[in-house]
């Protein structure tokens, strides 16, 4: 069975026609399908058809969450210029697909002037330690100000980001000599309280040291008092009186002195020259200087008594 050239290219159109109005539409878009010029509808993902000749696709519109970086340099109040990076995350409304495509032609450049306006207003207001600080209060500013804004033009704004606060490189350089300085100045301040802390423990540890010494050496010479009295006791019971038993122990411990120090080997000794009668002598000069001293002091107390005597009579 032959066909006609004429029915071969009625089938050839046909065809052209119907797959020239098959479209599809990717997921997370829509396209605007307008006839003959006008809008007509909005086409969600899958396959769809259109008129040929008829009806067009005029677009298409992402429907995901897009990211904006916007940089912006402006002045703070303490006249400091600084640069900022705003990331400012939208998206268009599924119900308002139509306001985003016709009444907003360019988003990024709508976006990008609401951000400069806002920035430039709020940061001239602070001083640049107030913009490290309050960046989120800065990133609130922007999205109130853009979600009042793009929400007329079918966007929503999801998020608005200070991400970036870059001062220049001179007061950079000066903040951080500020820092060191301060921590410096932190780190003086410990040494310092270490150092004192040393000083009072080591006055506390020598002013132990010196009470403890001192209660040895009275407890030493207590004892040795107590020895003494004791050696002049035994010696006064045979005989020798108390004059002459002082001046013994005397020459005694002299002696033993120089036993002690003979023991050493390391000791340098020197024997001055003396008689035979050396030892006797000093007995002797012992006896009489105690004896001198003795009457001495009574006569002192005896004058005194007199004193008081006369004095009590007047």
């Amino acid at each position: 069975m032959a066909f006609s050239p004429i029915l071969i290219f009625c089938a050839v159109a046909t065809f052209l026609i119907i797959a020239n109005g098959l479209f599809t539409v990717k997921q997370q878009t829509a396209a605007i399908v307008q006839r003959f010029g006008k809008f007509h509808s909005v086409r969600s993902s899958g396959l769809h058809f259109k008129i040929p000749l008829v009806d067009n696709i005029a677009g298409r519109i992402n429907l995901k969450i897009l990211q904006l970086d916007v940089p912006v340099e402006t002045k703070t109040k303490d006249d400091v210029f600084v640069k900022m990076k705003v990331s400012v995350q939208y998206r268009v409304l599924l119900e308002s697909i139509y306001d985003a495509f016709y009444k907003l032609e360019n988003p990024h450049e709508q976006i990008t002037s609401y951000v400069f306006d806002v920035v430039r207003a709020e940061v001239p207001k602070m001083k640049i330690d107030d913009v490290f600080v309050r960046k989120d209060d800065i990133a609130m500013a922007i999205m109130m100000e853009l979600q009042e804004a793009m929400t007329a033009y079918g966007y929503k704004i999801v998020k608005a980001l200070v991400t970036d606060i870059d001062p220049d490189m001179a007061v950079k350089d000066a903040m951080n000599r500020i820092n060191a300085a301060e921590r410096e100045k932190v780190a003086a301040e410990f040494e310092g309280e270490a150092d004192r802390i040393r000083i009072v423990a080591k006055a506390k540890a020598e002013a132990e040291s010196k009470r403890l010494q001192g209660m040895g050496i009275a407890d030493q010479r207590r004892e040795i008092a107590k020895g003494l009295e004791d050696s002049v006791e035994a010696l006064n019971k045979v005989g020798i009186n108390s004059q002459e038993a002082s001046a013994l122990i005397v020459v005694t411990q002299h002696y033993d002195t120089l036993q002690s120090m003979g023991e050493n080997s390391n000791s340098n000794l020197i024997m001055m020259p003396n008689a035979p009668t050396a030892a006797s002598d000093m007995l002797t000069n012992m006896v009489a200087s105690f004896a001198a001293s003795s009457h001495l002091g009574e006569s002192m107390k005896a004058k005194k008594d007199a004193s008081g005597k006369h004095a009590g009579d007047k």
